[in-house]
């Protein structure tokens, strides 16, 4: 059979299942093979022919694609769909029920038709080119999150939307998509839950030329993302010199004594400040404190000398206040035994009693007899005075 193709200017040539074959003879497009067995004309070894594997690569991507379209149409379009979109359309392919790649405005590709079926879907964007969350989620594909502007938005987040340099929209959580097409999308991600903001190492001049450092702290939420980030270039940057600035001016009208001893007044006076200045654009501080007063080492030193000089003067006050009441008490006891000589002995056996309890010997020369009668005799003196 090789001889005889040979002899009569034959060749013939299998095209699989999963293929298709372009044959050019003279260099021109002359037609498109199906499946199956071929014997053609080759003479001067004229024919040349052109495999496509339709399972690899569905779409027909050749630069014979005109020659194709114009030179043979009837075949053209029993083996090849074209697909369109017009300058404000996109298309969603899919190809035996998966979604398979997407269309931007005004753009074609051609498809073999047995590599489907193949199903599009026309969307129009003239007036929105933003992507349905049904259809990103079945978009894991790379080939069709390419046309995509895509954004993941957080719980406790917003995302302002600018297109070509503008505002358009504010997003809340979830995902969120946009067409490309031919426009440019940012995503601004602003956090709108409370926030902290510590403002460290702040050198202060206090009225009485005392330099000091302070450290301040404050709390806020963003609660109107589009005047925040429109009214100043960083919000955050701005309350933290407005914070700067507040307490600067206050604590530098007064003195190092009245700034250790009046924090919490300073933090009101300076946080209604701030408070009112942030809320016009569009940031709610909700609390501010004056966390740490550092003072220089020197005057730390003479702090802590007059504090102990305070702290001993006060302990001399009080041991001098102990001591007056101790001699007071001991005058009043002296007065009541001298006008109670009974008293006086009673005093004198408890006294007695206590030596007692801490010597293993006692000895009374005047006997217990003698120290009752004493007692005795103390009483009946006592009566004739009466």
């Amino acid at each position: 059979m090789g001889i005889f193709d040979w002899i009569f200017g034959k060749k013939r040539f299998l095209v699989n299942e999963n293929e298709r074959v372009i044959a050019l003879y003279k260099g021109q497009v002359n037609r498109i093979l199906a499946p199956g067995e071929y014997s053609l004309s080759n003479r001067r070894n004229r024919l040349f022919i052109m495999r496509y594997d339709i399972n690899r690569d569905p779409y027909f991507e050749s630069n014979l694609t005109k020659a194709v379209m114009n030179k043979i149409p009837e075949q053209a379009k029993a083996h090849l769909t074209t697909i369109q979109t017009s300058p404000t359309e996109v298309a969603m392919i899919e190809r035996d029920g998966q979604l398979y790649s997407a269309l931007g405005p005004d753009e074609k590709i051609h498809v073999w038709n047995d590599a489907g079926p193949w199903t599009v879907k026309l969307i129009d964007v003239s007036n929105d080119f933003s992507v349905s969350p049904t259809l990103l989620k079945r978009s894991g594909i790379s080939r069709i999150v390419g046309h995509f502007y895509v954004k993941e938005v957080l719980d406790g987040q917003v995302a302002l939307v600018y297109i070509d340099g503008a505002f358009d929209r504010k997003l809340g959580a979830g995902l969120h998509g946009f067409w490309r097409i031919g426009k440019s999308v940012v995503f601004k991600i602003i956090d709108t839950r409370r926030q902290a903001l510590d403002v460290s190492g702040q050198e202060v001049l206090t009225k009485d030329r005392v330099t000091i450092r302070v450290n301040i702290a404050a709390d806020y939420q963003v609660t109107d993302p589009l005047l925040a980030t429109t009214k100043v270039k960083d919000f955050e940057d701005a309350l933290y010199r407005a914070l700067q600035y507040a307490f600067r001016k206050t604590l530098g009208a007064l003195t190092l004594d009245q700034v250790l001893e009046k924090k919490i007044t300073i933090d009101a006076e300076a946080s209604e400040k701030v408070k009112t200045e942030m809320a016009e654009i569009g940031i709610e501080v909700k609390e501010i404190s004056l966390k740490d007063v550092i003072l220089p080492g020197e005057m730390r030193e003479i702090l802590n000398k007059v504090v102990t000089a305070e702290k001993e003067a006060e302990a001399n006050i009080i041991r001098r206040r102990e001591e007056t009441n101790a001699t007071r008490s001991l005058l009043n006891t002296a007065k009541v035994m001298a006008d109670n000589p009974v008293m006086l002995r009673l005093k004198e056996l408890e006294a007695l009693t206590e030596i007692s309890a801490k010597v293993d010997r006692l000895t009374i020369h005047n006997g217990t007899n003698g120290l009752m009668n004493d007692l005795v005799r103390l009483g009946e003196d006592g009566q004739e005075k009466e």
